[in-house]
C-alpha cells in the first residue's frame, strides 16, 4: 500500500522541515526565504562565474525527479492508482492552503512545488480516463 503514497509529498515534507524551523526561529517568511536562497555550496562554471546552489534548488531538483517518476507511476492501470490520485488530490489541496494561507509558504520555490503537485493531479486523472475510454471502446468493438 506504500507504492499508493504520492512521490511528491518528500518534497513537500522537505520544504515544510526548512520552512517551518525557519519561522520557529522569529525571522518569518523573509529569512524562510533567504534561508531557501542561502548557497549551500557553488560549483565554479567554465565561463568563469560561479553556480550558487541553495536548499530550495535541491529541493526543486528533487521534486522534478519525483515529478517524472509520478508520471511515470500515472500510466498504471493498478487499482492502487485510484488511491495514488485520490492522495495526489489531497496532497494539493494542503499544498494550495499552505500556499495562500501559511506565512514562509509564499515563494517561487513552493508555488513551482504547488505546479508540479497539480500537473500530477491532472496527469493521473487524465491518463486513467483515456484508458479507460480505450477499454471502453476495446469492449464494443
Amino acid at each position: 500500500m506504500l507504492i499508493a503514497l504520492p512521490l511528491l509529498v518528500i518534497p513537500v515534507v522537505l520544504y515544510n522541515i526548512v520552512v517551518l524551523t525557519g519561522l520557529m526561529g522569529g525571522g518569518g517568511s523573509v529569512a524562510a526565504d533567504a534561508t531557501l536562497r542561502e548557497a549551500m555550496f557553488s560549483i565554479p562554471m567554465a565561463s568563469g562565474s560561479s553556480w550558487n546552489v541553495g536548499v530550495g534548488d535541491l529541493i526543486l531538483f528533487l521534486s522534478l525527479i519525483l515529478l517524472f517518476f509520478e508520471l511515470l507511476k500515472s500510466t498504471s492501470s493498478q487499482k492502487v492508482a485510484i488511491v495514488n490520485h485520490a492522495l495526489s488530490m489531497i496532497l494539493f489541496v494542503v499544498c494550495l492552503v499552505e500556499f495562500l494561507l501559511i506565512k514562509g509558504f509564499a515563494t517561487s520555490t513552493f508555488f513551482l512545488i504547488v505546479v508540479m503537485v497539480m500537473l500530477d493531479v491532472l496527469a493521473g486523472f487524465i491518463v486513467t480516463i483515456i484508458s479507460a475510454r480505450k477499454d471502453l471502446e476495446f469492449g464494443a468493438g
